[in-house]
């Protein structure tokens, strides 16, 4: 099931118990904004908006903006993760990898 940017933020939100006036504070945005994020279809949000947004309901950007993959939020975490890991030093993978090896299977 595909869910659009605005029933992913009303979701969201409810489930970190916040109103629409607290999620607007949280991104300087308006009340009536994050309304019609919410009910507007297809809601036409600036970048600088959905981070903000993303950023106030702890998730990844690309799990905000996904409406053709179905991405979750846990592969959308994954792949920044994965962006982050492929900019360390060689040394410091092997140490990820290492600790991965002891907290996971032994693999």
């Amino acid at each position: 099931m595909t869910r659009s940017l605005g029933e992913k933020i009303r979701r969201l939100r409810k489930e970190k118990q916040l109103t629409l006036d607290g999620l607007a504070v949280r991104t300087n945005s308006s009340k009536s904004y994050i309304w019609e994020l919410e009910n507007r279809n297809p809601p036409r949000p600036s970048a600088t908006k959905i981070a903000q947004i993303a950023k106030a309901l702890d998730v990844e950007i690309d799990y905000l903006i996904d409406d053709e993959t179905q991405i979750s939020e846990d592969d959308a975490k994954d792949m920044k993760f994965y962006r982050y890991y492929r900019k360390l030093t060689p040394e410091t993978r092997e140490k990820i990898r290492a600790m991965s090896k002891i907290i996971g299977d032994g693999e």
